[in-house]
């Protein structure tokens, strides 16, 4: 097969669940023997072409700045849509497989899909729905729309949770959605040691506002009552970093909170996730939630929030492989304490929770699925 994998940011250039999940498939699917092309915004210098790992991307426009205020802007999906349809006709492909989201470049990738006549899948990773209004207030109707026509684009979905799939029935898709989850590398995180450097509780992630890494802060400042000696790491850059670090401050939490910043090597943040005791993962909105999966194969319980747009509630069963909390400090704090307590024997199902999530199994879902389409 010769595919078309179509996202605006592409890893590890930028760093996300969507991303990771985009590049762990396509370098297997290609391992294993078929064409792979990733089409993205240009964030390497010299050729627009390059090949990583045997995939083959595609630098379609200079990169855009992704945020603006703290929220991700929709300027540069529609300029990446606005680019992508040439790049994406110069060549011929069995499939194209487009992301949901950022919505824009899907339409273009379905221009080509018509006049290439071949068949186009769209992945899901989360549907935002009447989320919309809270984010961009009455403006989110556009958004809300968009979406919607979006989903009317093809007949051909994955999503990547339970959660996901029962929301595009909830707006309206009719056609049968194939559930598969995001992954990782099983094998991997088991062979790699321990950090030095020792941590009680531990966050990963974007620094965005839908994290809630405030409350989690607000929660080591409750600990702390309990542990004096209590110490959170905090792994990732995003435009909340500032106040997050003066709230640990104003809070007096100098000595008990680190901000790593962005980890370029994956393996270390593996390593400070097997050098902690809980991973406390506050987010109100994710599709899947990759360093759930990571923190269990780390052994980790994870505590996380009960929020009807948090799909790391569907792979959490609570007091087997984590605890689910409502989104208050107090709840929070009091959870990480009993996983902080009762950690030590919740490893094993933490592991095993994991381990039926490994990328080889889902590279092959997802390569079986691009045969079924295409036939």
């Amino acid at each position: 097969m010769k595919i078309a994998c179509v996202y605006d940011v592409i890893y590890p250039y930028v760093i996300g669940g969507t991303e990771k999940r985009i590049w762990e498939i396509s370098k297997r699917i290609a391992k294993n023997g078929h064409e792979v092309h990733l089409f993205g915004m240009k964030y390497w210098d010299g050729d627009d072409v390059v090949i990583k790992e045997g995939v083959y991307l595609h630098g379609v426009c200079e990169p855009k700045e992704l945020y603006v205020d703290g929220r991700r802007s929709i300027n540069p999906a529609i300029y990446f849509a606005s680019k992508l349809l040439m790049p994406l006709l110069k060549e011929d492909y069995d499939i194209i497989d487009c992301q949901g989201f950022s919505y824009f470049p899907c339409f273009s990738a379905k221009v080509c899909s018509a006049l290439r006549r071949i068949p186009l899948l769209i992945t899901w990773c989360e549907v935002w729905a009447d989320y919309w209004y809270e984010y961009l207030g009455k403006k989110g109707v556009f958004g809300k729309v968009i979406e919607k026509t979006t989903t009317h684009l093809t007949d051909n979905m994955i999503a990547v949770s339970e959660r996901t799939k029962n929301d595009l029935k909830r707006i309206g898709v009719r056609n049968n959605i194939e559930i598969i989850p995001n992954g990782i590398d099983f094998e991997m995180i088991e062979q790699m040691k321990a950090s030095d450097e020792e941590s009680d509780v531990i966050f990963a992630g974007r620094l965005i506002k839908e994290k809630n890494v405030d409350v989690l802060i607000k929660a080591v400042k409750l600990v702390k009552k309990e542990m004096p000696e209590v110490k959170c790491k905090i792994i990732g850059e995003g435009p909340e970093k500032t106040k997050l670090e003066k709230l640990a401050y104003d809070l007096g939490l100098e000595s008990n909170v680190e901000f790593t910043g962005f980890l370029g090597d994956y393996n270390d943040v593996i390593s400070h996730m097997k050098s902690s005791k809980v991973l406390m993962l506050p987010s109100t909105r994710e599709g899947f939630g990759i360093a759930a999966l990571e923190a269990n194969a780390c052994g980790l319980p994870v505590v996380t929030v009960n929020h009807k747009m948090n799909a790391v509630c569907d792979f959490i069963e609570r007091d087997r492989t984590g605890f689910i909390c409502e989104l208050s400090e107090t709840d929070a704090a009091n959870n990480i304490l009993r996983g902080l307590d009762e950690g030590a024997d919740m490893a094993g199902s933490c592991i095993e929770n994991a381990s039926m999530y490994d990328w080889k199994r889902i590279f092959k879902l997802t390569e079986s699925m691009y045969e079924e389409v295409i036939s």
